[in-house]
């Protein structure tokens, strides 16, 4: 069994941005901040896989990516998962690309549904993960999500989607692109 997903890795862009955040936040926001080379959007998440399965999930990839043209993306505002009272995830927000994003997500799922893999049940919503959280400061950050609300983090290329293995670590997941494949379209 391979613990894997499907995404693409962001540009150094948007790594400065979350150094910034880090700093900022050092005094109200304790958790596991992502590691520069892990900044990337899951477009689906498929647990652990069989390995005689990553031949289908590679057909399917590589088929869609064949038909996908790059996706220009802005990278705004800040959010958190599940809620501000339980935040346990700190976001970047898709603005403009998002709905192509959600298009891909939701192409890539129901292809690999057909190839066998469940689909993770919530609805696929574009972002960049940049810190798992372990305790907050709920009012300071609630400040720092209203501050960020139309905060412009930068623009980005979609341009290839890749089979990402991710194994974990005591230091934090470790990935490892499997495959990876360019839109053509």
């Amino acid at each position: 069994m391979i613990r894997a997903f499907v995404g693409f890795f962001t540009t150094k862009r948007l790594q400065e941005q979350v150094e910034k955040l880090e700093k900022q936040t050092e005094h109200f926001l304790r958790g596991k901040w992502v590691e520069p080379q892990n900044l990337h959007m899951t477009f689906q998440f498929l647990g652990d896989v069989e390995e005689g399965k990553l031949i289908d999930i590679v057909k399917n990839i590589q088929e869609i990516a064949q038909r996908y043209k790059p996706v220009k993306v802005k990278y705004k505002s800040l959010g958190v998962f599940p809620s501000l009272e339980r935040a346990r995830v700190l976001w970047i927000g898709v603005s403009d690309g998002a709905n192509n994003l959600k298009n891909l997500a939701k192409e890539i799922t129901k292809a690999n549904k057909r190839s066998g893999i469940k689909e993770e049940g919530k609805p696929f919503h574009p972002h960049v993960t940049v810190c798992r959280i372990k305790d907050f400061d709920r009012r300071k950050l609630k400040d720092l999500l209203k501050q960020y609300e139309s905060t412009n983090f930068g623009e980005d290329t979609v341009d290839r989607i890749a089979l990402v293995k991710s194994s974990l670590s005591s230091v934090g997941p470790v990935y490892t692109i499997l495959e990876e494949f360019y839109f053509h379209g």
